[in-house]
């Protein structure tokens, strides 16, 4: 079947909130006439992924995947990447941080031809429904200053889970990344860039849950050498790196 979107879902024991935000989902993409692709990754041993596989007995369009042990989010939704079929792909937290109704920003960036076009709390025009706890806004500052310093991305906001590309320029960010954890998205970005990419940000709706699932000490050290990591890992990509021009996506419709 042709999609015209997959929606990635990636959760780690989300059983308390996963049909919900799967439900608003579908809803949500039925009611703009999208044949819609849902792919959950889900890791973890709460019974998520039984909830999900539940639901897909009556909708055949709502896929699962995952393990019970906890591979990382990159890797989840790298492995949901490789099965997309939709024209476009993207993905957002299984928690609804961010409502699948701000897609409307998104979708006029991907019409246009943009490669990659993300959600982000930086924007002005972002409305910030439930902030973060000061700690963590401190230390996403601190973060922010020495991710750019090792990168050289000038992303205003690159860890907002709200994510979308062409189906071409995911199947060809993914297959470069490597990251398992939550640097994922930096890496992708660099990644981007590298490959002659635009990224364009746009303004969301965003809420904080109070459920992180980040240390403060051993997941930052973590994150920061993973970054250590993608700086290596992609400094000799170029555009003639791309597999395809960005060109090509006005072909692709």
């Amino acid at each position: 079947m042709s999609y015209d979107i997959t929606h990635i879902l990636p959760a780690y024991n989300e059983a308390g909130r996963i049909r919900e935000t799967v439900e608003q989902a579908v809803a949500y993409f039925a009611a703009k006439r999208w044949n819609a692709q849902i792919i959950v990754s889900a890791d973890g041993d709460d019974g998520t992924r039984e909830i999900v596989r539940e639901m897909a007995k009556s909708n055949p369009h709502i896929l699962c995947i995952g393990e019970n042990e906890r591979r990382g989010k990159g890797r989840g939704i790298r492995d949901a990447v490789a099965i997309a079929e939709g024209r476009y792909v993207g993905f957002a937290d299984a928690d609804n941080k961010v409502p699948i109704q701000d897609f409307e920003n998104v979708l006029p960036w991907l019409d246009k031809g943009i490669e990659v076009v993300i959600g982000s709390r930086a924007l002005v025009t972002t409305s910030i429904v439930k902030k973060q706890p000061l700690y963590r806004q401190i230390g996403g500052k601190s973060f922010r200053y020495v991710m750019r310093a090792l990168t050289g991305l000038s992303v205003g906001d690159t860890q907002c889970g709200f994510k979308f590309f062409p189906l071409h320029v995911a199947k060809a960010l993914f297959s470069l990344q490597q990251v398992d954890g939550y640097m994922y998205d930096v890496e992708i970005l660099v990644i981007a860039t590298r490959l002659g990419y635009r990224i364009q940000e746009v303004p969301v709706h965003w809420r904080d849950d109070g459920d992180s699932r980040l240390d403060l000490i051993s997941g930052n050290i973590r994150n920061m050498r993973d970054i250590l990591r993608t700086s290596r890992l992609h400094r000799k990509l170029s555009p003639a790196s791309a597999p395809q021009s960005a060109t090509t996506v006005a072909q692709l419709r």
